[in-house]
């Protein structure tokens, strides 16, 4: 195996655990505010769960970002590339993008979840408000996993 598709491997494995990782701590932050509300008020739930649900597109992106390096290098097809050092490293840098912001922005969009979570509990009409202010976040994450694809798609192979 070359040093090339190893820092490929490298690259898929980052975007997939990293971005993986921010979702799962984001969803846990919601969640736990979630469970609080609904202790109170079990009528609320379809509302946290959309909430809870939203720091998860992050580990989505990432798993995306993973398997387009993993098409790309041939190991669907049963055959991996043989990649130089620089292919390597290029596939590896355009990881990083959706890798580094989907793990922080998945985490502060959990955060900004659970306070609209503690909206809909005094407020249950702004739902629509809750909704957008980790909508926000979501673009950053979004552009990271633009970022990501059109430097993929930079990478011969």
């Amino acid at each position: 195996m070359s040093d090339g598709i190893i820092l490929a491997y490298l690259g898929a494995a980052l975007a997939i655990g990293l971005a993986g990782s921010g979702s799962a701590i984001g969803v846990g932050i919601a969640g736990t505010t979630g469970t609080g509300l609904m202790t109170e008020d079990p009528s609320k739930f379809g509302l946290v769960l959309i909430l809870q649900a939203i720091p998860g597109t992050q580990g989505i992106y990432g798993l995306l970002v993973g398997f387009l390096v993993l098409t790309k290098i041939g190991v669907f097809a049963g055959s991996p590339a043989s990649l130089t050092v620089k292919q390597g490293l290029m596939i590896l840098y355009a990881c990083l993008p959706i890798a580094i912001a989907g793990f922080f922005s998945a985490i502060y969009q959990g955060k900004t979840s659970a306070g609209s979570i503690g909206l809909i509990a005094r407020r249950p009409e702004e739902v629509g408000k809750a909704v957008v202010m980790p909508a926000m976040v979501e673009t950053y994450a979004v552009l990271a996993l633009l970022s990501s694809i059109l430097m993929l798609n930079g990478v011969e192979v």
